[in-house]
C-alpha cells in the first residue's frame, strides 16, 4: 500500500460513537494507520479531514458539537514532545488521550446544562483548560486556557469538564455583554449549580471583578443567592417543626445602641440566626470598592456577634451551602440551640424591631 492508496472502507468504520469518528494521530497509529496514510485520506475531496494539528475526523463536512469538543481535547491533551506525561492521565471514564485537558468556559457550561450557554456546535471557540507548562498553541476553534493549578475535572458524557465556578470565570473573562454575564451568573445560583461565594472567589482569581459588566452582575448574583438561602431557611423551620421565629428583625438595647439585624430570632430562647453569605474571610478582592465592603462586612459581623453573646444571646450562623446540601443537619443545629436555652442564664432584654 502506497501513500496514495486509499484505506479500505472497512478498516475504520464510522459509528454513532464520537470516539470512533475522531482520532488523534497516535490513536490512528495504534490502529495501523500511518501518518502518511492519514494525510492521504485528508486530501481535497477525500473521505477524512484534519480540523486541528494531529487530530483526524473520519468524514468530510461540518463537525458536530461533540466532534468539536473531542477534537479540541485531543489537540490539547497530546503528550509533550518527550512522549511522557508530567502526571498520570485522569480516570473516571474519560479517554486517556485527553491527558490533563478539560473543557471550560461556555462549552463547559453547556455540558453542565446551562440554558444560557450556546451549544458547542455554535461556538466560535472551545475553551480548554491546560497546565501552564504546556507549550501547545491555540489553533482555530481550540482555545487553550493556561492555569498554574488545574481543578478536579468532572466527567460528563465521557468528557472531562471544569467545575461550574471555574467554567463561569473562564467564560466571563471572554464576554463583554453585560446581559450575557448576568444571565450566566444568575442561572448558576438559581439552578443550584454553585454558591455565590464560590463564584465570587473564582471571578476574583480571574481578576475580572472590577469589570463593569461583571460588577453589576455580581450584585444580582449575591441578591439571588440570598433570596434562595432565605427560602431554604423558611423550609428548614416549617418542614422540621421548629418554633416560628420573628423573621428579618433588628435587635436593640432599650435606650441603647443598635445591635444589628438578624435573619431569624426566637425571643423566648434568646437565639438569633444569621445567614452567612459573605465571601471567605481571607479573600483579597481585586475590586477596591468590594474589598472595602468585604472587610467592613467581616468587621461588623464579628462586632455584632460579640455584642449579642455578651448579652446572653446565642448566635447561630448557617451558610447557603449547608442549607442546600444538609438541611436536616442544620435543623438539628438550630433545635439544639433552642433546647440549650433552658440551661443558660437568662439573657438581657433586647428590643425586637422590624428590619
Amino acid at each position: 500500500m502506497t501513500q496514495n492508496t486509499p484505506l479500505p472502507p472497512c478498516h475504520l468504520r464510522i459509528t454513532s460513537d464520537v470516539r470512533q469518528r475522531v482520532f488523534s494521530a497516535a490513536q490512528l497509529k495504534a490502529r495501523g494507520v500511518s501518518a502518511a496514510q492519514a494525510a492521504g485520506q485528508c486530501r481535497p475531496g477525500g473521505p477524512w479531514q484534519q480540523p486541528l494539528p494531529g487530530v483526524y475526523v473520519l468524514h468530510p463536512g461540518p463537525l458536530s458539537g461533540r466532534e468539536r469538543l473531542r477534537s479540541a481535547l485531543l489537540h490539547a491533551g497530546r503528550p509533550p514532545v518527550s512522549g511522557r506525561r508530567t502526571t498520570p492521565a485522569r480516570t473516571g471514564g474519560a479517554d486517556p488521550a485527553y491527558g490533563e485537558a478539560m473543557v471550560t468556559g461556555l462549552a463547559a457550561l453547556a455540558l453542565h446544562g446551562f440554558a444560557a450557554a450556546p451549544p458547542a456546535v455554535s461556538l466560535d471557540r472551545i475553551d480548554v483548560l491546560v497546565p501552564r507548562v504546556r507549550r501547545l498553541r491555540s489553533v482555530r476553534y481550540a482555545h487553550l486556557v493556561r492555569t498554574p493549578e488545574l481543578p478536579e475535572a468532572e466527567v460528563l458524557d465521557g468528557l472531562p469538564v471544569a467545575p461550574v465556578a471555574r467554567a463561569l470565570a473562564d467564560a466571563v473573562t471572554g464576554l463583554t455583554d453585560a446581559f450575557a454575564v448576568r444571565r450566566l451568573l444568575t442561572e448558576a445560583v438559581r439552578d443550584g449549580h454553585c454558591e455565590p461565594a464560590v463564584v465570587v472567589g473564582e471571578l476574583n482569581r480571574a481578576k475580572v471583578l472590577g469589570r463593569p459588566q461583571v460588577a453589576d452582575a455580581v450584585d444580582s448574583l449575591l441578591a439571588e443567592g440570598r433570596a434562595l438561602a432565605e427560602d431554604r431557611l423558611y423550609d428548614l423551620v416549617r418542614a422540621h417543626g421548629l418554633p416560628e421565629p420573628l423573621w428579618n428583625v433588628d435587635l436593640r438595647l432599650p435606650g441603647g445602641p443598635h445591635l444589628g439585624g438578624v435573619d431569624a430570632y426566637w425571643p423566648e430562647a434568646a437565639v438569633a440566626l444569621e445567614l452567612d453569605t459573605r465571601a471567605p474571610r481571607h479573600s483579597r478582592l481585586d475590586d477596591d470598592r468590594r474589598q472595602e465592603e468585604h472587610e467592613a462586612e467581616w468587621s461588623a459581623y464579628a462586632t455584632r456577634r460579640e455584642q449579642l453573646e455578651r448579652l446572653g444571646v446565642t448566635v447561630v450562623h448557617l451558610s447557603p451551602r449547608k442549607l442546600r446540601d444538609a438541611l436536616e443537619q442544620q435543623a438539628v443545629v438550630v433545635r439544639t440551640a433552642l433546647m440549650a436555652a433552658a440551661a443558660r442564664e437568662p439573657a438581657a432584654y433586647v428590643m425586637v424591631l422590624p428590619r
